[in-house]
């Protein structure tokens, strides 16, 4: 069997691409805000990933770096006057956020109209009710990966192997929602899960997203599944120059040629989660603006 590979770089750049001429002819560019704080080496890589991506579609964007040891109380009165800034539409918290730190308050703190993340209860009630106003960036990616490639989940089963607020409880809401892009049957699936392979062996769509390397292979996933690989691991590799490689959740090498369809790590769903959260910030600039599209 060929395993189609579902690269999220082409359709990355197609955002990008329909972005920059939107663009190109709204009233006044579109403003992302991000807060880092502390030195997390993974999440310097992501906010870097992210300027890149402002940069080329042509928006404005702003990045809060604050030492790992800002009090709780600088942290909001920053995010106070994001909140304020008319040139802000998007405000990101970038996370893990150091400890000390409360994340829930933090994000309670983003006005929900600037939360391009979709993160706060506000916005996660939404997705709830069926009538989102953003949807998180990872599963809101997921789907476009899923549509730009031909696959419609509209009555399939699927397993979502990770119960985060980031990606696999918004995720199920959002692939259970009666719409054309959707309307699937979604089982969520956990640490707390028994006969777990039993689930996942009889999916059709299998979605990983617990940060385990290579927890799912041949076993735990059906023969012309299609698989959604969200994890980002880094383990040790001797023969790469610099000792280290990246790989997801799934086994990739032993799913291959087994499965009908998968996503490659890297290069899979990580670059649709840029793409998404720039489309959020646009979608929040054209809402305030009252522009079409």
């Amino acid at each position: 069997m060929e395993t189609l590979l579902l690269k999220g770089i082409p359709v990355r750049d197609q955002v990008f691409a329909e972005l920059k001429e939107k663009v190109a002819k709204a009233p006044r560019k579109p403003g992302l805000a991000v807060i880092l704080v502390g030195d997390d080496p993974a999440s310097s890589i992501y906010v870097k990933h992210k300027e890149k991506g402002c940069q080329e579609v042509g928006f404005h964007h702003e990045t809060h770096h604050l030492a790992a040891d800002t009090s709780e109380q600088d942290l909001l009165k920053l995010i106070d006057r994001l909140n304020k800034d008319q040139a802000i539409d998007g405000i990101l918290i970038q996370l893990p956020l150091p400890k000390g730190l409360d994340q829930d308050k933090i994000q309670l703190a983003v006005d929900p109209a600037k939360d391009v993340d979709g993160f706060h209860p506000e916005n996660l009630g939404r997705l709830v009710s069926g009538s989102p106003r953003f949807v998180p960036c990872t599963p809101k990616g997921i789907l476009r990966l899923l549509t730009h490639y031909g696959l419609p989940v509209d009555g399939l089963n699927v397993a979502v192997v990770g119960r985060s607020v980031i990606v696999g409880r918004p995720l199920t809401l959002l692939l259970s929602l009666k719409r054309a892009d959707a309307n699937a049957t979604v089982t969520l699936c956990h640490s707390g899960t028994k006969n777990l392979a039993e689930i996942t062996a009889k999916a059709d769509v299998v979605v990983a997203a617990i940060g385990v390397p290579r927890a799912l292979g041949p076993e735990e996933i059906g023969e012309g599944a299609i698989v959604v690989d969200v994890g980002i691991n880094r383990i040790d590799a001797p023969e790469r120059p610099k000792g280290t490689r990246l790989v997801g959740d799934v086994d990739f090498q032993a799913l291959k040629g087994r499965v009908s369809a998968m996503t490659p790590v890297p290069g899979g769903v990580g670059p649709m989660t840029i793409a998404m959260l720039l489309e959020n910030t646009w979608e929040a600039m054209a809402h305030k603006e009252n522009l079409d599209g």
